[in-house]
């Protein structure tokens, strides 16, 4: 059973998807820290993933290249951000976002 090739639509269409469900996770989901980090990481990889099939399909390295400095700053930021969780966890004892407001003025 022949589907036909991959086309540059598919790769799109499978990135808007991602980065559909990754924001429906963050509007649904503000009380688990954990889930709201797990979602922009979502987002993040879903423009990843257009990245690299631009540049695939236009045949220039640039989105490729691109595409590592974007996975450098999400890997900081997902280790930033597990350690603020840590230390938010050991002071408080809680991981919801509704109850952490230690810094409203």
């Amino acid at each position: 059973m022949n589907l036909g090739p991959i086309t540059l639509g598919h790769y799109l269409s499978l990135g808007g998807m991602l980065f559909a469900l990754s924001v429906i996770g963050i509007y649904l989901n503000r009380r688990n820290l954990i889930v709201l980090l797990m979602a922009i990481e979502l987002m993040l990889l879903a423009v990843n993933m257009n990245f690299v099939a631009f540049s695939h399909y236009l045949g220039d390295m640039a989105g490729q290249v691109f595409v590592f400095f974007i996975l450098t700053v999400a890997a900081a930021e997902s280790a930033i951000g597990l350690a603020i969780l840590v230390v938010l966890f050991r002071n408080r004892a809680t991981i919801n976002v509704e109850e952490l407001d230690t810094l409203k003025g």
